[in-house]
Formats: C-alpha cells, sequence, structure tokens
C-alpha cells in the first residue's frame, strides 16, 4: 500500500467514449438502402387482366423491402447522434460533479493537515512522538475521509503511519520507507501540496504538509483523504448508464452493418481478396457466391479472367523455370564471386565463389544488407560508389581494394547498375569481385626481379667499360703488367656477367614449368663428382673439404643434373664464405622410420664460415639477396640459393638451414627413395610451414 500511495500516478478520467467512426457503417447501409427499381408492367392493347394474389404479395414486399431500407438508415443515423449527445452530456456532467468534489476534498484535507500539523509540531520538537501517535489515532478514527497518516523526518524517512507504524514495515518488508514528495522538494510553511492518485476503491486525494516550529522544518505529514462514496455511487450509475445508452446504439449499427455485409459488402470484399490473390500470382483464385443480376456477371467475369491467367501461367512456367535454371546455372558456374542487389543493397542472388571469398559459406545471407555483412575497411570503399550508382551519378565503378580478412588477398570490384528496359528506374545493382592477389604478386615481383637485374647487371657493365676505355685511352702510356691487370679485372667482370646470365637462364628455366625426367639416382656419385670439381678450388683457399656418407646408400628419385646443380651452388656458396683454415663437410646418410623401416635419404652440406644472422636467414632464399656482414668482398649474383630452392621443390621437398655467426652454416634435404611405382612418400605429410626435412632434427 506504501508503494501505491507514494508512486506519482496520474489522475484518471472518466472512460474514454468509443472513437468507433459511424460514418463508415451508415455509409454501407445507404448503398444497402439504394432503391431496387421495380419493372412496370408492358403496355399492351390487350385488356387488363387481373393480378393474382401470389403477384400483389410480390409487389408489396418489393416495396415494403425498399421503405424498410430507407427507414433504417434514417433512424439508425436518428439514434446515433442522438445518444452521442446524450452520453457527451452525461459524461461532461459527471465531470463537473467529479471536478467540484475533488476541489473540496482537497481544501478539507488541508486544512485538516493544517490543524494536525500544528497540533503535532510541539510534540515532534519535543520528541513526544507516543503522545503523536495518540493524537493521530484520535484524527483517524474521528472521521471515515481519512484513509492514512505518515509522518516523515526531514530526510523524508518514514518513522510513523496509521493504519501501519514504521516497525511493522521493517518487520514485514525488511526495508526502510522514503516519502516521494511532489517535486522532490519539501511543502512551505502554510503551504500544503496535493497529489492525487487511483486506487481499485477511486481516487484517492494526497496532502502533504510542513511540520514547522518556531521556523525550524521538522518533517512532513501525509495525509490520504478517500473519496466521498455517495458521489462514487452516483457517479458509477451515471457512467453505466451512458455505457448502456452507447452500447445500444452499436448494437443496432452492428445489426445494420450485417445486414448490408450479406447484402453488398460481403461480395465486394470477396472480389477484392480474389483480385488481391491474382495480384499476388495465385491464378487459381475462384469465386463462387450465390447472387444474381448484375453482382453475378461481376463474379463471371472475374472468374474467367482467373482461368485464362492460369492457362497462359501454366504455358510460360516451364520456359520461365527453364531460364532461370539457366541463368543460375550460369552464374554458380563463374570462377569469380557474383552478388546481385536490390535497389535497396539488400543481397537477392550470389554464388558459391561469393561465399568463399567473404567467408559466407553457411551463414543466410539473402535479403540481408550487403554492407552489413563486408568488412570494415571493404565497406567504407564501396558505400560512396554504390551511392552515386543508384541516385545515377554514374553508369559503372571499378575497385581495387587490399583485404585483410577472412584471408589477405587483393581484389578487383566491378559494379555495374541493373535498370528496367527504359533505363529509367534502377532495379539492381551487379558486383562482380575478381581475386587479382596472384596477379598483384607476379607483377611486384615482376618490378623487383628488373630492378634487382638491371643493378646487378650494370654493376659488372660498368666495370668493364671502365676498364676498358682506360685501356683505349692511356693504353700506350701504362706498362704491361698494368695493361695486364686491367685485363684481368676485365675478364674476371665479364666471367661474373657470365654466371649471373646462366643463373638467370636457370632460374628463369625452373620456374617456366619445363618438364624434367625424374629417375633413379645414385647420390653419392652426384656428391663424388661436386667434391672432385671443387677440390682445387677449396685447397687453393686452405680449405679442408671432407665427406661422411653411409656405404649403400639406396637410388633416390630425382634428376641427376639438376641434383648436381643444387650440390654445386651448396658447396661453392660453402668454400666462399669459410675462411683459411676452415672445414667443409658433406654429409649423407639413411634415414629411417620408427619400425626401420626406409624413409629418405638426407644430404647435408656444413662448413665453419662466418654463419648467418637470424634476420637473414628467412629471406636467405630470395632472389639476389646477398649476406652484407664483412662480406663486401665476395661476389656472386645472389641466385644460387634461389635455384636450390627451386630445384628442391621439383623433388617434391625443401632446403632447410641451421647457422650462427662466427660458428657456421649448415643446409641440408631429404630425398625421397625410388621405387618402381615412383618415389616413395614420406610417413607424414609436411605443413605448409614446416617441411619434412625439418621434423627429424634428431
Amino acid at each position: 500500500m506504501v508503494a501505491t500511495v507514494f508512486s506519482r500516478v496520474a489522475i484518471g478520467s472518466m472512460p474514454p467514449v468509443s472513437t468507433a467512426e459511424p460514418a463508415e457503417p451508415v455509409a454501407a447501409t445507404a448503398e444497402a438502402a439504394s432503391p431496387e427499381p421495380v419493372p412496370p408492367a408492358p403496355a399492351t392493347s390487350e385488356p387488363a387482366q387481373v393480378e393474382s394474389p401470389l403477384g400483389s404479395l410480390r409487389r408489396w414486399w418489393a416495396r415494403w423491402k425498399y421503405k424498410l431500407r430507407l427507414e433504417t438508415q434514417l433512424l439508425f443515423v436518428a439514434t446515433l447522434v442522438v445518444s452521442l449527445v446524450v452520453s457527451s452530456f452525461t459524461f461532461w456532467a459527471v465531470s463537473t460533479v467529479q471536478q467540484d468534489a475533488r476541489f473540496n476534498e482537497a481544501r478539507f484535507g488541508r486544512d485538516l493537515g493544517l490543524l494536525l500539523a500544528a497540533n503535532v509540531a510541539p510534540l515532534i520538537a519535543e520528541e513526544r512522538l507516543g503522545e503523536v501517535a495518540q493524537l493521530s489515532r484520535q484524527y483517524f478514527e474521528s472521521t471515515s475521509s481519512i484513509r492514512y497518516l505518515l509522518y516523515a523526518d526531514p530526510e523524508g524517512n518514514i518513522y510513523y503511519g496509521i493504519p501501519f507504524s514504521n516497525q511493522e514495515v521493517k518487520t514485514s518488508l525488511s526495508l526502510a520507507r522514503r516519502m516521494q514528495l511532489p517535486g522532490n522538494r519539501p511543502p512551505a510553511e502554510g503551504q500544503p501540496l496535493v497529489r492525487a492518485h487511483l486506487t481499485p476503491a477511486g481516487r484517492v486525494t494526497d496532502i502533504f504538509v510542513g511540520i514547522y516550529h518556531q521556523g525550524r522544518f521538522l518533517g512532513t505529514l501525509a495525509l490520504g483523504i478517500n473519496p466521498n462514496p455517495a458521489l462514487v455511487r452516483s457517479t458509477q450509475l451515471a457512467r453505466e448508464v451512458s455505457i448502456g445508452v452507447f452500447l445500444a446504439v452499436w448494437v443496432l449499427a452492428i445489426l445494420g452493418a450485417v445486414v448490408n455485409a450479406l447484402t453488398i459488402t460481403y461480395p465486394i470484399k470477396e472480389l477484392v481478396k480474389g483480385v488481391q490473390e491474382i495480384t499476388k500470382g495465385n491464378f487459381k483464385q475462384r469465386i463462387d457466391l450465390p447472387f444474381g443480376g448484375e453482382l453475378a456477371q461481376l463474379i463471371d467475369s472475374f472468374n474467367k479472367m482467373a482461368e485464362r491467367l492460369q492457362s497462359y501461367e501454366e504455358q510460360n512456367i516451364e520456359e520461365l523455370a527453364a531460364a532461370k535454371a539457366k541463368l543460375e546455372t550460369l552464374v554458380f558456374s563463374i570462377v569469380d564471386a557474383a552478388i546481385l542487389l536490390d535497389a535497396e543493397f539488400r543481397v537477392l542472388l550470389l554464388n558459391p565463389a561469393a561465399s568463399r571469398m567473404f567467408g559466407w559459406e553457411g551463414e543466410p545471407v539473402l535479403g540481408k544488407p550487403l554492407l552489413e555483412l563486408l568488412p570494415e575497411d571493404l565497406r567504407q570503399q564501396l558505400a560512396r560508389p554504390l551511392t552515386q550508382i543508384a541516385r545515377g551519378d554514374q553508369e559503372a565503378e571499378e575497385i581495387r581494394v587490399n583485404l585483410t580478412s577472412p584471408t589477405k588477398r587483393v581484389i578487383r570490384i566491378l559494379l555495374s547498375p541493373v535498370s528496367d528496359p527504359r533505363r529509367q528506374n534502377l532495379k539492381g545493382i551487379v558486383i562482380t569481385v575478381q581475386d587479382i592477389t596472384r596477379e598483384a604478386e607476379l607483377n611486384e615481383a615482376k618490378a623487383q626481379f628488373i630492378s634487382n637485374i638491371s643493378h646487378e647487371l650494370r654493376t659488372p657493365l660498368f666495370s668493364i667499360k671502365s676498364f676498358i676505355e682506360t685501356l683505349y685511352e692511356y693504353g700506350e702510356q701504362m706498362s704491361p703488367q698494368e695493361r695486364l691487370d686491367y685485363l684481368e679485372i676485365a675478364n674476371r667482370e665479364t666471367d661474373r656477367l657470365t654466371r649471373l646470365v646462366n643463373d638467370v637462364l636457370d632460374l628463369s628455366r625452373l620456374e617456366s614449368g619445363k618438364q624434367y625426367h625424374f629417375e633413379a639416382v645414385d647420390i653419392s656419385a652426384v656428391i663424388e663428382q661436386t667434391l672432385r670439381t671443387h677440390h682445387l678450388q677449396a685447397r687453393d683457399k686452405g680449405i679442408l673439404l671432407r665427406q661422411f656418407l653411409d656405404p649403400d646408400l639406396p637410388p633416390v628419385w630425382g634428376n641427376y643434373d639438376l641434383l648436381l646443380q643444387v650440390m654445386t651452388n651448396l658447396l661453392s656458396n660453402a668454400i666462399k664464405f669459410t675462411p683459411s683454415g676452415g672445414t667443409v663437410t658433406v654429409h649423407a646418410h639413411l634415414v629411417v622410420r620408427p619400425d626401420g623401416a626406409p624413409q629418405a635419404v638426407r644430404v647435408a652440406v656444413a662448413d665453419t664460415g662466418i654463419g648467418i644472422a637470424p634476420e637473414d636467414q628467412e629471406r636467405i632464399l630470395e632472389r639476389f639477396f646477398r649476406v652484407e656482414n664483412r662480406v663486401h668482398t665476395l661476389e656472386g649474383t645472389g641466385l644460387g640459393l634461389a635455384i636450390v630452392r627451386n630445384i628442391l621443390e621439383k623433388h617434391r621437398t625443401r632446403i632447410c638451414l641451421e647457422s650462427k655467426l662466427e660458428q657456421g652454416s649448415t643446409f641440408w634435404f631429404d630425398l625421397h627413395l625410388y621405387t618402381e611405382e615412383g618415389p616413395l612418400e614420406f610417413e607424414d605429410q609436411p605443413a605448409e610451414t614446416d617441411p619434412p626435412s625439418c621434423r627429424w632434427r634428431q
């Protein structure tokens, strides 16, 4: 009850008069009551015949039915107007009486509250709460107009109330209650605040009086004033009578509407429903109503029209289905992603390529706005072109976007509008998305390759040209030894240029997709030939060449010339980057499975050279990449390891590296064993970032 008393509830008005408009039923009744002309008796020259009793009865019924319909309409309108006027007047009178009663109740409550507050103020100031409770009880029991009395301290906390006390509230609810004042401000001295709220028993007027003693604010007194019982009963009776009159009027209106619906409105509604079904494409819709005259002709014409449309639909539906199937097959077979949008950018159709590209597989995207489905970066770049095409500012648009999700790729987006045959209204937008990641990578690689090869070619050519020009211009002034030195340098640079061109041609041949013949290869013979070739070079530099080969190694699956080039490049690099007094070792041994069966042949080239820094190890296999730490005087093309990587990829394996600065480097790879059926596959399939030769480091 406390929550009900102190919640702010708007003062309820009398029950509203129904807002249903009777004009429509009246108009319908007027249509129903339109006179049906009685055909006059045909003129004849024969003497008038005596009318039979049955004919006279029919004519009387037709005239009476016409009069009854017109009279019913007039009676209905008059009754409705009178009842509305009477109901409105009754509600106005009741509202006026209620306003007077509320004013008297509020004035009574203010006077009573001021009187009680003046009496209890000294007692509250002296904290004689027992006498306050006794005095309040006397006031409460002296009249039935008081619904409750509540006392609150200056902070708004209720500490006493009738018919309940603060202790009872805390015991029953375990909650401290606060008094909610109008406007959340305490009443001024001698100026009570008034509020009202509705309860199931009627409207209660709330009076809030400030308790002041000698100018000091002691708290707030709240009174609830019950409504006048006699006034409530009379008001309720007037309301019930008004509602009864109003309901009676509407009962008559409903009866008139039923009669009207059975004669005119019902068949018209059935026709409207049938036309709507035809509009939706339901050509099987038929209307079967037992009416005669013009309505029967209208219904029959509608049914014939529906039959003809159904016949047309059955003839064309197979052709439409076939055309739709061809279109969907064409769209779904397109390699590029294709998306069809409506004029509001909602997805109407998309092919599997679009679902895979944007990660929509298994998600219901049809009917959703496209911009809500795309990543944020792509959404921002597509919003403006889509809006411009929808406004007709441009015909088509092409956009190149770098996507980061769901995968990193480069795409080209083509936007094309779909208009009606007159090209006046936009019907949709076709979006074609092409994945040009590979094309972009090839263009970037091509540009980088041209830049690198140009730089590598320019250096030896510049050296050759410089020394030849010097010999040409100052050869007679130079000593024979100086001329010989210049010619040796030019010859060395020519050899370097030749090696560069050969390496470029070898790499181009490997990357061109040329098919090589693979057969059984004795890897020991490849290693022996490579060591013999580089023996003199290693001896001149003071480097020890060693080999550790398992006896009776099985043949491997490969190409002899390609494997010889791999060993040559690896051994040349090892000798080049190993200082005098170092060691270069070639290993070859059999790798077996846990069950002892042969798995692969591992070949490794280890040196005690300068090593490779960790930041350079990730790029050491790239084209034209050369280590620049303390080796500026070493010559090379930067293509040797790139050629090794490509050759080993053709052998279905990869190159692996372990290196530490000032300790040396080890390059190794695994080769498949040769069988009659082809290469013996590794036991575990290598992952993209975990080549098989890096699996068995133990």
